[in-house]
């Protein structure tokens, strides 16, 4: 069963995103957006947890990470999605587990 989570909370201000890391499966997506995209800067220990998580996939939505000046400096591996593809990852899983 494919699972989306959805994080939208910097990491260095929240633990959603270490809470949704925690539990997430392998198989599953996460998708950062909002505050969330900070967890998806290179260099940072978010990025390391991230690099770290094996089978489960990263994207972050791209206007976000652009709005906030970091959209060339993802860590390795993420995927940039726009709403369009927003809307694909949810569509294409099971269940969608926003993290706040």
């Amino acid at each position: 069963m494919a699972m989306l989570h959805t994080v939208n909370k910097s990491p260095f201000e929240s633990n959603s995103f270490e809470t949704c890391l925690g539990l997430a499966k392998s198989g599953s997506t996460v998708l950062l957006f909002e505050d969330g995209v900070y967890a998806a800067t290179a260099g940072t220990s978010a990025a390391d947890a991230i690099s770290n998580a094996n089978g489960i996939t990263f994207a972050v939505l791209g206007p976000d990470a652009q709005a906030r000046g970091i959209d060339g400096k993802l860590a390795d591996g993420i995927k940039v999605v726009d709403y369009d593809g927003f809307v694909d990852l949810v569509a294409e899983s099971d269940q969608v587990q926003a993290w706040l």
